[in-house]
């Protein structure tokens, strides 16, 4: 378990510096802070905590994970929604352009239905001119496609649902 008081004092550590993300590998935990662009909420950390290998919590109310509680009913994308205990919540790391593929001549990394393993790249996110993967961090089965492609997204939207194996 991550103790809070380290993750306060790194989310400090990071609002009060130069830099905009911090990721950290600590004994099967991995914690990713980045600072939201000053447009939305300047210099807000907002804290990621995984262990490995299962699904990434959520830690703070401001946090969005990678992989986060499990969710439930289809809605709009970034729309509020009710739990569920079989599917798992992919929500955007970062503020940016969403891509399903690689390329515009390139098929969709994944489909409704399709299958993922730990791993596997769900999408590309454009943020400040760098393309980022993102990474599936459940085995599943992909049960939506909550962004449109080619569209921003914000940080903590709701992307896919993946309902894990």
């Amino acid at each position: 378990m991550i103790d809070l008081e380290f993750l306060e004092a790194l989310v400090r550590l990071l609002d009060e510096s130069s830099l905009d993300r911090l990721e950290i590998d600590r004994e099967g935990t991995r914690i990713r802070l980045a600072k939201s662009p000053k447009g939305s909420g300047a210099g807000v950390a907002a804290p990621v905590v995984s262990s490995l290998p299962a699904a990434a919590p959520q830690v703070a109310g401001q946090a969005a994970a990678d992989v986060g509680t499990p969710a439930g009913t289809a809605a709009e994308p970034g729309a509020a929604e009710a739990p569920s205990a079989n599917l798992v919540d992919v929500t955007s790391p970062m503020v940016g352009t969403f891509y399903r593929a690689p390329s515009p001549e390139a098929p969709p990394y994944v489909e409704v239905g399709g299958t993922v393993a730990a791993g596997d790249v769900l999408c590309v996110i454009e943020a400040m001119k760098l393309m980022n993967e993102l990474e599936c961090e459940v085995s599943g089965r992909i049960v939506e496609v909550c962004a449109d492609n080619a569209e921003p997204v914000d940080y903590g939207q709701l992307l896919f649902r993946v309902d894990p194996a």
